[in-house]
């Protein structure tokens, strides 16, 4: 086995079909198809079922899928070491997590293991992140979700089964200006909120699915921007937003929102993985540093 032929192998495994893993790896899917077919060769047994519906493993792709990861993970390993460079770990945030969350983990971690370098990428995207967890290009990323599975909070699951851990409850607060008509209302409920406009960023923003999940359809979405300027239009009295409190915390104590009588439940500070990247160097060590309080 080549360690070019096993990174054709993942590729083909996560996009399913030759054509797809030719555009991944820049090659022509001839290459593609003929790696696989010459590891298939060597290996005397065959990897994948091609269907219709792209490429299926056969329970011995499925044995070699677990190798194959630790094999290039190992060639990695090595050649960093021989060139002596330190050892690298990516981790992945939402872009509304970097400031608030991630600082806390950076330090555990660079105080738990000196010796690793940790890379924070910032991402306004989930899709984004997942998919570089799926595909090696992160170790781990921090999200914002609810429920027992990944999605629960009304994103699509992604296309591969990650390991996750919730860390924290992230509380959230929905806010106004404290001249709006609600902002002296006793305690209210999603139907009390009928027509009203509530500032938004975008459909796969954690807080427009929030508002889904609890909401509902009632209240007008009114589209603004991210997170500063849901918060800087409802200062304004332009209408009311879902927001974590964490936020508008400082708005909340100088008085220029007010969090409206609403009961909320919390999301959840999710961290995810891929499980067969549980036993790298200094993985388990992020999943210490982000959990320990």
């Amino acid at each position: 086995m080549e360690l070019r032929q096993l990174r054709t192998f993942e590729a083909v495994v996560r996009h399913r079909t030759v054509t797809d893993a030719a555009v991944a790896l820049d090659l022509a899917p001839s290459s593609v198809s003929q790696q696989i077919r010459i590891l298939e060769e060597a290996l005397g047994v065959a990897l994948f079922v091609r269907g219709p519906k792209g490429m299926r493993l056969t329970p011995a792709g499925q044995r070699l899928q677990g190798w194959a990861r630790s094999l290039l993970d190992q060639a990695e390993r090595a050649t960093r070491d021989v060139r002596g460079e330190r050892r690298r770990l990516r981790l992945g945030a939402l872009e509304t997590l970097a400031g608030s969350h991630v600082p806390q983990v950076f330090a555990r971690f660079a105080e738990r293991r000196p010796d690793i370098d940790l890379e924070i990428h910032s991402d306004r995207a989930r899709d984004g992140l997942l998919t570089d967890v799926i595909e090696g290009r992160l170790e781990a990323a921090l999200l914002l979700d609810s429920g027992d599975d990944i999605g629960g909070l009304g994103f699509p699951a992604p296309a591969e089964p990650l390991a996750f851990i919730d860390l924290d409850p992230v509380p959230l607060a929905l806010v106004s200006a404290p001249t709006h008509p609600l902002a002296g209302r006793g305690t209210l409920a999603p139907e009390d909120l009928q027509h009203e406009r509530l500032l938004v960023n975008v459909p796969e923003c954690s807080f427009w699915l929030a508002g889904n999940k609890i909401l509902g359809a009632g209240p007008q979405r009114v589209k603004v921007g991210g997170v500063p300027v849901m918060r800087a239009w409802a200062e304004h009295g332009l209408g009311i937003s879902l927001l974590p409190r964490f936020a508008v915390a400082d708005s909340l104590r100088s008085g220029a929102l007010v969090q409206l009588a609403l009961p909320l439940p919390n999301l959840s500070l999710r961290l995810v993985w891929r499980e067969d990247q549980e036993s790298l160097p200094g993985v388990r060590d992020i999943l210490y540093a982000a959990a320990r309080p």
